[in-house]
């Protein structure tokens, strides 16, 4: 028979109870058990499985000397005694945090020299303070913030250095500013460009560079810049532009009848 609750069978060595605070209490009444739910032992499955059985314990070990250890019992501390923590030497305990401090204290955090601590912040810090973090050196925690910034706030990232950034800034841009991203080095972005802007301003990527832009404006173009792309290099694009051309021709032919 399979016991309920088996002990961990890794090669972790069993914490010596000899010498734990806990031998004539918690040991005693069963509320923590070496090889299985123990704070002493160095596995990180063991302490969270002790924290979680003795919450109330997670604040004796904010500057424990085992980094792991601290990080668990963040997990577990009441929400008011975590700023004491905010500076905690590790990145593991400070990205615990960052996920669990209220809303106005992730401004401390900001600036961590984490970056996973960073995108944590990005992506929970309110949207009005989001913009304070557009400048971040990295380019994920950019990702981050142009996914959540508010739209009409994402100009400032329009040109950004990063691919990644500036794709998530071409997708939520509102259309009437995608002009300011029709010479984007990037041709992934300005096809995005091509898909999203207005109609009447897709003449601005016409003569683009890359046919498979000039295609999606084919795909959508109006009939006096339809006249345009016939003309076009690319047979492709020609070829769409008289397809698209006599598909609008029928539609206009149809509602006049």
């Amino acid at each position: 028979m399979i016991a309920e609750n088996p002990v961990e069978t890794d090669l972790t060595p069993l914490a010596d109870c000899s010498a734990c605070r806990f031998q004539d209490t918690l040991l005693a009444q069963g509320k923590c058990l070496p090889g299985d739910y123990c704070v002493s032992a160095q596995s990180g499955r063991q302490i969270d499985r002790f924290f979680r059985n003795n919450p109330g314990f997670a604040v004796d070990y904010v500057q424990d000397p085992f980094w792991e250890r601290r990080a668990i019992a963040a997990r577990y501390l009441p929400t008011n005694r975590l700023q004491a923590m905010l500076n905690d030497p590790d990145e593991a305990v400070r990205r615990v945090l960052a996920y669990r401090v209220p809303l106005e204290w992730l401004l401390s955090l900001s600036q961590d020299s984490d970056r996973e601590v960073r995108i944590t912040v990005a992506d929970r810090l309110p949207a009005e303070q989001l913009e304070l973090m557009a400048n971040d050196s990295d380019y994920l925690v950019r990702v981050y913030v142009a996914k959540r910034l508010p739209q009409g706030r994402l100009f400032r990232l329009v040109a950004d250095p990063d691919n990644q950034v500036r794709r998530a800034v071409v997708e939520r841009i509102p259309s009437v500013s995608l002009g300011l991203m029709v010479h984007d080095a990037e041709v992934g972005i300005r096809r995005i460009v091509a898909q999203r802007m207005e109609i009447e301003d897709l003449a601005l990527l016409s003569q683009d560079s890359d046919w498979t832009v000039r295609y999606e404006v084919a795909l959508r173009a109006g009939m006096a810049l339809l006249d345009e792309l016939l003309n076009d290099s690319e047979e492709d694009v020609r070829l769409l532009a008289a397809e698209r051309k006599l598909s609008l021709m029928a539609e206009e032919a149809s509602h006049g009848n």
